[in-house]
This record gives C-alpha cells, structure tokens and sequence, in this order.
C-alpha cells in the first residue's frame, strides 16, 4: 500500500528582485550580511542545480566586483541577479 501527499510549492525559481533576495538573505548562515561562495553552493544545490560549486565559482568570479571572496553590496548582488537570469534560467522579476 503505497500513500502519496501532493501539494503545492510556488516555482522557487520565479520570483520578485526581492523575494530573491530574502531568499538568498536564509542562506547567510552566519548572519553578516554578505553571501560567500559556499553560502551560494548551498543555495544553488537547493534549487537542484547541477554543479552548484563549480556555478558558485563561475557567479563570483563575475559579480564579486571587489574580490573580497563575498556578495556584500547592492551592485554585486545585481549582477548575481543578472547572472541567476541568463545563466541559470530563473525567472527574476521586477514587481
């Protein structure tokens, strides 16, 4: 006998700028702020994309602009937004 549970989950991968950005603000997990790589691997291998280190990389070496190993200012994390749309195919919207 077998039981199945449906219900139903928003796309995570379509949202608002900021429904992003407080769902990338959970994966903080030290809470200071900013988004290291690893804190991106983890979110990305939520959202079961393949690679998720090796995109991680690829992300940061695009829109870490100061080379300071985070994500921690609003241009940075415009360009992650950008790069989550071309590359990573989600659907980010402006309201």
């Amino acid at each position: 006998m077998a039981f199945v549970c449906c219900y139903q989950v928003k796309q995570p991968n379509q949202m608002t700028v900021e429904e992003f950005k407080a769902w990338l603000r959970g994966f903080d997990g030290d809470q200071d702020g900013r988004i290291s790589r690893e804190e991106l691997k983890e979110a990305l291998q939520s959202l079961r994309i393949w690679f998720g280190g090796w995109k991680a990389r690829q992300v940061m070496k695009e829109a870490d602009m100061d080379r300071n190993g985070h994500l921690d200012n609003d241009n940075e994390i415009e360009k992650l937004v950008t790069y989550a749309q071309q590359n990573l195919h989600m659907k980010i919207y402006q309201h």
